[in-house]
Order: C-alpha cells, then sequence, then structure tokens
C-alpha cells in the first residue's frame, strides 16, 4: 500500500488500532502527523506533552485498549517522559509518536532546532518499545511492533521517533502485523499442585491486582464457588464490582484485613505487583500458602514468597483452578462479609465531612462512569477505596503515584466514552502542575466534572510535616480564586463548603452533560477526624 504522507500511514494504522481520537501538541516536526490526523480522526491540543501522554493513557484505559499521543523531539519527547513513567508502571497501552529532526542532520551534534543528544536512549529508558523510523518503507512496521508491544503483558508505551523529512515523504507500507505469540502455559505439575492446594482451603482469600482486570468472570465464579474473600490493590479494584458481598477491596493494610490475612489458611494472588503504599512499605504480612498467579513471569516471588508460582494468563488459568474450588467453613465467608462492612464503616466515620462528598458522587453518578483520580488526599483517603467501582475501565488513576496527571486523565476517559460522565478528584497543588490543561477542558467540552479539593498546598506532605516535623517545607501554596479561574477559561463554576451542598452541587454538575469546576473549600468544610498521611516510612529518632 502507498501512502502520500507519513501522516496518512499514521492514520490507517490508527483505525487499525480503534484509536479515533488523539492528544498531542503541534510542532514543526511533526505537522504532517498532526494535520492527517486532525483532517481524519479527532486531534484534541492540549497544552502540555505530559498531559499528551497522560491522556492517550487514559483514553486506553477507559477502553480496555490502547491510545496515541503526539510529541514533538527535544523538549517535546523530554516533557512526555513523566507520564511514559507512569504508562510503564501501570503498564497501560500507549503508542507515542514523536517527531525528530531531519535524517541527514540525526546524531551530528551540530545543534539543530529541537535536536537532543541521543533521544532514543532516553524514550527507551522510559518506554516498553523504542524505535527509530530510517526508511519511508519501514514506518508502518514500527508503528506496529510498538503497538503490539504496548498491548502485550506486561504492557507499557511504545515509542517511535520519526524524523520530519521522512514524515513528508510518500510510505511503501505492507500492512502486516505482528504476529501473536503463544500464551503463557503454567506448567503442569505446578499447575496441579496448586489446584490441590486450593482444595485443601477452608478459609481462603484472593488479592485481585490490576492483571486480574481482565478475568472478571473467572474471579466472580471463584468466589462463588469458594465463598472466599476478595482483597484488591488499588489497580484491581472494579475487576468484580465492589458492591459484591465477598469483596473487600483495597483494605489489606487496615487491622482488620490483617487478622483475616492472618487466620487464611490459603492466598490465592492474581496480577498485583505488592506495591509499597498497599503493604505499609513491605510490613503486611501474607499466608505462607501463597499461589502467585502473574503473566509476568519475573513477578512471583519478586514481593513475597510464593508456594506457587503460576506463570500464564489470569483468565485462562483460574478457569483452569475453578474445577478444583471448594466451599470455604461458613463462618469464614460470614467473617468476610463482617470484614467488608467494618472496614467501609471505620473509614466512612473517619474521614469526617468528606464523607459527605464520597456519598453524593456515588449516588449521582450512572454505575459505568469514570472516576479519575489525582494522587490528593480525598484521592489516596477515600477515592481508593470506599468510593465504590463497578468495572476496572472506570478506574483511572496515576498507579505511579505522580501527582498532576488527574486532569489529563480525566480529559483522555472522558473523550473515550463520550456517552457517560466523567469525575476527576483532584487538589489544587496537583491542578496546578498542568493548570493550562484547563483550557483543554474548556475547549473540548466534554461531559467531566471537576472537583478540586482546595486546601492551600500539598495536604497530604503537609500532614506527614505537621506530625513527623517541627515545621512546614515547601507545602504551603499560593491558591487562584477559582471561581474566578473558571471564569476565565469559560467552565461554569460551583462550590461545597459545607456537607449539605455536596449532592444538591454535584447532581447539577453531572447532569450538565459538559465540563463543570466545583471546588470544595476544605477550610469551610472541616476536617477530617484523622489527618491523613500515606503509608511512608519515616525514620524517627
Amino acid at each position: 500500500m502507498r501512502y502520500t504522507t507519513g501522516g496518512d500511514l499514521l492514520v490507517a494504522v490508527l483505525r487499525e488500532l480503534g484509536i479515533g481520537t488523539v492528544f498531542g501538541i503541534v510542532s514543526v516536526h511533526n505537522l504532517p502527523l498532526v494535520e492527517a490526523v486532525d483532517r481524519e480522526l479527532r486531534f484534541v491540543p492540549v497544552r502540555h506533552e505530559a498531559t499528551a501522554v497522560s491522556a492517550a493513557d487514559a483514553y486506553g484505559r477507559a477502553r480496555g485498549s490502547i491510545g496515541c499521543a503526539l510529541t514533538s523531539t527535544g523538549t517535546g519527547a523530554g516533557n512526555a517522559a513523566g507520564s511514559l513513567i507512569e504508562s510503564l508502571s501501570s503498564g497501560t497501552a500507549v503508542l507515542h509518536v514523536t517527531g525528530q529532526i531531519d535524517s541527514a542532520y540525526l546524531g551530528s551534534g551540530r545543534g539543530f532546532i529541537h535536536e537532543t543528544k541521543d533521544q532514543l536512549s532516553m524514550l527507551r529508558a522510559v518506554s516498553a518499545y523504542a524505535a527509530t523510523v530510517t526508511s519511508a518503507d519501514d514506518a508502518g512496521r514500527l508503528l506496529r511492533e510498538a503497538a503490539r508491544a504496548a498491548l502485550t503483558a506486561p504492557g507499557g508505551p511504545g515509542s517511535v521517533e520519526w524524523p520530519v523529512d521522512l514524515q513528508y515523504a510518500a510510505q511503501t507500507d505492507t500492512g502486516a502485523a505482528p504476529a501473536d505469540g503463544p500464551h503463557p502455559v503454567p506448567e503442569a505439575a505446578e499447575l496441579a499442585a496448586a489446584a490441590a492446594l486450593l482444595a485443601s482451603a477452608r478459609r481462603p482469600l484472593i488479592w485481585a491486582g490490576g492483571g486480574a482486570t481482565g478475568a472478571g468472570p473467572q474471579l466472580t465464579a471463584l468466589l462463588a464457588a469458594t465463598g472466599a474473600g476478595l482483597l484488591t490493590s488499588n489497580s484491581g479494584r472494579g475487576a468484580v464490582p465492589e458492591d459484591h458481598p465477598a469483596v473487600i477491596g483495597n483494605f489489606a493494610t487496615t487491622p482488620a484485613g490483617r487478622a483475616l490475612l492472618a487466620d487464611a489458611d490459603v492466598l490465592l494472588t492474581v496480577g498485583t505487583h505488592f506495591r509499597s503504599n498497599e503493604t505499609a512499605d513491605y510490613t503486611l504480612e501474607l499466608p505462607a500458602a501463597h499461589i502467585q498467579l502473574d503473566v509476568d513471569a519475573a513477578a512471583p516471588g519478586r514481593v513475597y514468597p510464593a508456594r506457587h508460582a503460576l506463570h500464564g494468563r489470569a483468565a485462562d488459568v483460574l478457569e483452569s483452578l475453578l474445577p478444583y474450588a471448594r466451599r470455604a467453613e461458613p463462618d469464614w465467608t460470614a467473617r468476610v462479609t463482617a470484614v467488608r462492612e467494618e472496614v467501609r464503616a471505620l473509614l466512612h466515620d473517619s474521614i469526617g465531612p468528606q464523607a459527605a462528598v464520597c456519598d453524593a458522587l456515588r449516588a449521582v453518578l450512572p454505575r459505568e462512569a469514570v472516576v479519575a483520580r489525582d494522587v490528593t488526599i480525598a484521592s489516596s483517603s477515600w477515592g481508593n477505596r470506599l468510593l465504590e467501582m463497578y468495572d476496572p475501565r472506570s478506574n483511572v488513576f496515576p498507579r505511579g503515584g505522580g501527582i498532576g496527571q488527574g486532569l489529563g486523565m480525566g480529559i483522555g476517559a472522558a473523550l473515550a466514552r463520550p456517552d457517560t460522565p466523567t469525575v476527576v478528584l483532584a487538589g489544587d497543588g496537583g491542578l496546578a502542575v498542568h493548570l493550562g490543561e484547563l483550557l483543554t477542558l474548556a475547549q473540548e467540552r466534554p461531559a467531566l466534572t471537576l472537583v478540586v479539593f482546595n486546601d492551600g498546598g500539598y495536604g497530604v506532605l503537609r500532614n506527614m510535616q505537621d506530625r513527623y516535623s517541627e515545621r512546614r517545607s515547601g507545602v504551603d501554596l499560593a491558591t487562584p480564586d477559582f471561581e474566578q479561574l473558571a471564569r476565565a477559561c469559560g467552565l461554569p463554576y460551583a462550590r461545597i463548603a459545607a456537607a449539605e451542598h455536596a449532592h444538591p452541587v454535584l447532581e447539577h454538575a453531572v447532569a450538565s452533560g459538559g465540563p463543570v469546576l466545583v471546588e470544595v473549600d476544605l477550610a469551610e468544610l472541616g476536617p477530617m477526624k484523622n489527618p491523613f498521611t500515606p503509608p511512608v516510612t519515616i525514620p524517627t529518632a
């Protein structure tokens, strides 16, 4: 197949991948690509390259597929690196296409505009795949290889740098997609031993991570067959809808969660990384009888010992284990339900007046709504636990913990699923990192309610310093007048300053069908009963 320019080829590949919306910033070094995408698909001109990747990342997550970001070379590609790290950490699928200077000058070091030293090595450091287009006959193959790498577990971004002269050139493309490799299958003896251990369990628990999100039916069937309780990491939320009576959720490190783990006789973990913030810096103790299932062969035993390591796809392996499931002790299943209710009630009480915001969001949002969360107290304390998720595609947040990505992710998710509302939870400090994306929100007009929890700075770190230090450093920030800011950007504005405001304000914002900035004035709303501090170890004398 022949294409007039690289942009036309890129559009063809994106259509193969089912991508209809692309996020990026136009530049002299990606102009043919942007022009073709804008002409044939939808191009969203974000205000920072990091947001282009964040939005593409969430576009893929919300669809259960892949997104695409276009950036420029040099500084532009460097700006994208932080969000590429998030995609790599999360194993989410992003096709990142960045410009490059003319191929004749590539690597010459003569200071060509937008040139950077060894950009490809930078991309390799923050991507699952990175390559340079060196011929107008090779671009299609490299784009498909990058997309395949991004979509193949453990996943992450696939980056392609494309010299601008080769973007303008006529392209020859074979159209051949890379062949899928064989899916991993556990060793038969190990699978049989794991099945026997599972069959012996009378007090079983299951822990679902991000690798379990495609195995919801199998997990649900296993819960029904065993009467086990389901813990989750943040990434595994929604694999089984969180109103299911067996779903304890993201509460493993609570006292009740720890006690349940201590009394469990078998633990089956599915696709979880056991991140430090979800294991209280690895102080959480797991049962010795631990079956660990992961598509990444290096994962089992990396953090916690595994008696049986199962390397394979979650849905396939769980299907193989299901015939061996046996019912738990009745008292165990009843205890699981009691723990589920206990941990939620305790958290609901501890967050004080913010509980009204949490309750209102769940009441006014449809089950399929996307909830994108930046790193802020509201997200880390209750948004990542108490605000129920019913589908993993609705659960969008920066798994690597980087602040400031929430609004970009929300925009990407909202444009991926325009027929359902999206809500973004952000703090004033995190929002300020990419404040310019309010203009993207105003320009694109998605059905997105941006809820800004305003405490005048970095509240998480402020609480840490108040608890462990004698003074504050770098946490108290100047905060804009959000009503005036919203008006300047052409966005509707509303304010929550008391618990009774939460439901009517959020109901009206979500029902509007467009973008709304809702400020939660935390000084007026009032404090939580227990100030939130993250599970980070601080050395003390």
